[in-house]
């Protein structure tokens, strides 16, 4: 009885999440404005319902990873990492926006995200007790890990090969002091998380 109660409501969970999908689907790219027009990008986050392929690049178990068949044979003909024979809801809505199919973040040649990127994978949960003991606790995390920062050059270099008229608007030491400041503020803010 308590299998049969669960199995009803994954799939009343599984309807709702479709719907919710379509009804919002339809409220941002239902009529082809200005809007549907200059906004082709699509970011997704998920669990095995959205993700591309992720799993094929983490050292994860077989039990969350999509690289075999039957997955993907009736629409790519062979796996590409999706949890499905062909097609997630995240490819139909790339093609009804007239973008390519938006690639896994980890996949290695993945590297200009103008249409957006995947950040799904699966076996992803929003609770910490959904793979409890699993989960590396992120103060330990944070704590513990080694931040490396190279950026502000391209600060400096932009105006000058972008004849950018920024610097008409500061002095160099003020924009220095921009530059240093706004780069201080994100080292304060990840110490103050206790990176």
């Amino acid at each position: 009885m308590k299998m049969k109660f669960i199995v009803q409501n994954l799939g009343v969970s599984i309807f709702f999440k479709v719907f919710l999908i379509i009804a919002i689907i339809s409220q941002t790219f239902g009529s082809k404005t200005d809007y549907y027009r200059s906004n082709k990008a699509l970011f997704i986050f998920g669990d095995s319902f959205l993700d591309a392929g992720n799993n094929n690049y983490i050292n994860t178990t077989t039990f969350d990873q999509a690289n075999f068949l039957p997955y993907g044979e009736t629409y790519f003909n062979f796996p590409t990492g999706r949890f499905s024979d062909g097609r997630l809801i995240s490819d139909f809505i790339a093609e009804y926006v007239n973008i390519p199919l938006v690639p896994p973040f980890l996949q290695p040649d993945n590297n200009k995200y103008y249409n957006g990127v995947n950040f799904a994978s699966g076996g992803a949960g929003a609770l910490v007790e959904t793979f409890q003991g699993s989960v590396i606790p992120s103060k330990t995390l944070l704590s513990n890990a080694v931040y490396m920062f190279s950026i502000g050059s391209n600060d400096y270099l932009s105006p000058f090969l972008t004849n950018s008229d920024v610097l008409k608007h500061y002095s160099h030491t003020e924009y220095v002091a921009m530059v240093i400041g706004n780069f201080t503020s994100t080292i304060k803010e990840i110490h103050k998380e206790r990176g």
